[in-house]
């Protein structure tokens, strides 16, 4: 136990963490999630909203700080492969061969679920969603609670995913026990979702894993249609998400500097611009403008995304005009994906 440091507060504890604490930490952090409390944490995607995925209390502990939607199934994390066996009836030999090549990673895994695996974390469904992250602190927090860790992510169901300790605050502090701060993630958007449970693989939601990764691997992959959203088997594919308080416009296709200028001077409010280097190069200067990386750098726009939204939100602009132009490779599927729920209207020029 950290000394000093109560277990319980009814305000919001923030633990840093560095080269020499973060056992110390998550070890202290991993007692609270024992005990039925929250605890966000960082991974190598966004920060999650950890409790113990077993406790059904804890696990509607989360439904209720971040006002999700009861039917939105939660992912359970684990810190190795053999835990899969403690929350789903079977192993496919295809998850088996995904887990090999992508785990520890931005990889969820829906498999058959086991009855120790309470409703409410599941969202009702006979399938659970797991998977085992690539973060020390992560990883580390999971093996100290002992249990495995249902963690959506950290925020206020609808809004940007939290890249930083400071967003979880911004959205939850007050409403949860507990933040472990680990700086700035790597990716920048949430893990591939992927069902294995049937004949065919089926893309539930692009993420951190491309889907040309996954075809290398597997072959033949199904994405799902908006036929396969009514009930939902993976989180971000039914409800509102990734939206800031400002109005988001997306632009795509060949001419989008001359449509963003465009939209940008005649709208007569606060106008945010999130762009590619390129086309920034090309629309001049109007508007608070931020450069989420190069077209083809998917890296960089992937990780800068949610991070430029929040920031775009405390700068208090009322339009923001997402350049689209970016290649929908690799992680730029997912940033794409995640540009187009934000948005309110999609604009393709020719």
């Amino acid at each position: 136990m950290i000394p000093g440091e109560p277990i319980f507060s009814k305000s919001t504890r923030v633990l840093h963490i560095n080269q020499n604490n973060t056992l110390e930490v998550c070890r202290f952090a991993g007692e609270v999630i024992r005990r039925g409390e929250l605890v966000a944490f960082p991974t190598e995607t966004v920060y999650g909203l950890g409790a113990d995925a077993l406790n059904q209390q804890a696990v509607r502990n989360i439904f209720s700080a971040k006002e999700r939607p009861a039917d939105n199934p939660l992912i359970v994390h684990v810190s190795n492969t053999d835990e899969v066996k403690r929350v789903a009836k079977n192993t496919p030999k295809i998850a088996q061969v995904l887990m090999d090549a992508f785990w520890p990673g931005p990889l969820t895994l829906v498999l058959p679920r086991k009855n120790i695996v309470p409703d409410v974390t599941t969202g009702g469904l006979d399938t659970v969603a797991v998977r085992m992250p690539d973060h020390l602190a992560a990883l580390e927090l999971i093996r100290e609670a002992g249990v495995p860790v249902a963690a959506p992510s950290a925020n206020t169901s609808g809004k940007p995913s939290p890249t930083t300790a400071q967003h979880v605050m911004d959205d939850l502090g007050g409403r949860i026990d507990m933040i472990i701060d680990g700086g700035r993630v790597v990716i920048g958007v949430e893990s591939t979702v992927i069902d294995v449970t049937g004949n065919i693989p089926v893309l539930l939601r692009p993420g951190g894993v491309g889907i040309e990764e996954l075809q290398e691997i597997i072959g033949r992959i199904r994405v799902s249609t908006p036929e396969d959203v009514s009930i939902p088997r993976s989180p971000g594919v039914k409800y509102t998400h990734y939206s800031p308080e400002a109005t988001v416009v997306l632009v795509t296709g060949d001419g989008v500097a001359g449509a963003i200028r465009k939209l940008a001077e005649e709208y007569e409010g606060k106008v945010g611009l999130l762009l590619c280097r390129e086309t920034a190069e090309t629309v001049g200067d109007m508007g608070e403008k931020i450069i989420l990386g190069s077209r083809n750098d998917v890296e960089s726009i992937a990780r800068n995304l949610f991070y430029s939204l929040r920031l775009l939100d405390k700068q208090h602009v009322e339009l923001i005009i997402a350049d689209g132009s970016f290649s929908v490779e690799g992680v730029g599927l997912a940033a794409m994906n995640r540009l187009k729920k934000a948005s309110s209207k999609l604009i393709h020029t020719g």
